[in-house]
């Protein structure tokens, strides 16, 4: 998630802590994971706490109906954690502060799709890089008026929306002024903008973009070229010990398959899990 977040203050709505989840996203294993005997760096069953949104497609999400929480960070996490010999904690947060709620030292790290800028590496501490995401433009089925972002610049008449705070955000303010930009907390509520016909195309994340396909595949469209490639990577407050141990299980993930293997499944064509068979996330009402 392309997302840049510098609050002063955390805005957790509803904090929950989730147990471990196994393979594929369901809940399955809890506790520590893996063996001492097999790790690349033992952490001896060490809790780590990890930010999760829950409601960001296809890295994070929590079943409307089973309850059980998946997705990529999920996976990736817990087969970081077989490879370290530890337990990872997964705490339900909105994005809204997350950012600087790890720089605070309020969690070991966060996990919700996290584009790797320099500005935000002021602040935490990034992993490697774990995949590159496109940004895209989102229309609607029938829209013909827009072919990529040179059809918005050039009429201005037409107007974008995207996810306040975010590098989406950024990107579409390097090609519009402020007031033809329409910010939403969230990007459900940007594309029920688009679908509405109160904004014309959102910028998203290719994969997320995806995600809102699926049961609107007969309403909505990805037009144009990458209007930005970038990498996403885990945070850690600044100085953290965690970064090295990380970074080694990640890159034996990547040396063996096993990146390769879940980012095909979250991030290929395969992957049928829509917006619409998840709930709210960090976003529900408070009890």
């Amino acid at each position: 998630m392309q997302k840049v977040r510098f609050a002063l203050f955390l805005a957790l709505v509803g904090t929950l802590v989730l147990a471990a989840c196994g393979g594929g996203g369901s809940a399955d294993a809890e506790g520590c994971l893996g063996t001492a005997a097999d790790a690349i760096v033992d952490l001896d069953c060490r809790e780590v706490t990890i930010a999760i949104e829950n409601a960001y497609l296809p890295f994070n999400y929590v079943d409307a109906e089973t309850g059980e929480p998946g997705g990529w960070d999920y996976d990736a996490w817990n087969e970081i954690c077989v490879r370290l010999h530890c337990t990872p904690v997964y705490v339900e947060a909105a994005w809204e502060g997350m950012i600087q709620a790890v720089a605070d030292g309020q969690f070991d790290a966060a996990a919700d799709g996290i584009t790797i800028t320099e500005d935000r590496a002021e602040i935490v501490d990034f992993s490697i890089g774990y995949v590159n995401i496109d940004q895209r433009l989102l229309v609607r089925l029938d829209e013909d008026r827009i072919n990529s972002i040179e059809d918005i610049v050039n009429n201005e008449e037409l107007r974008l929306g995207t996810q306040t705070g975010t590098t989406n955000y950024e990107t579409a303010a390097q090609y519009l002024p402020e007031d033809r930009i329409q910010a939403f907390e969230q990007f459900p509520f940007a594309v029920q903008a688009l679908l509405s016909g109160d904004i014309d195309a959102v910028i998203i994340d290719e994969t997320a973009g995806q995600g809102y396909l699926g049961e609107n595949a007969d309403q909505l469209k990805l037009v144009g070229p990458s209007l930005s490639s970038d990498q996403l990577g885990f945070i850690f407050p600044k100085g953290s010990d965690l970064v090295g141990p990380v970074n080694q299980a990640l890159e034996a993930m990547m040396a063996d398959g096993f990146l390769a293997g879940i980012n095909a499944e979250y991030f290929g064509p395969d992957f049928d899990v829509t917006y619409d068979d998840i709930g709210p996330g960090a976003y529900g009402e408070d009890e």
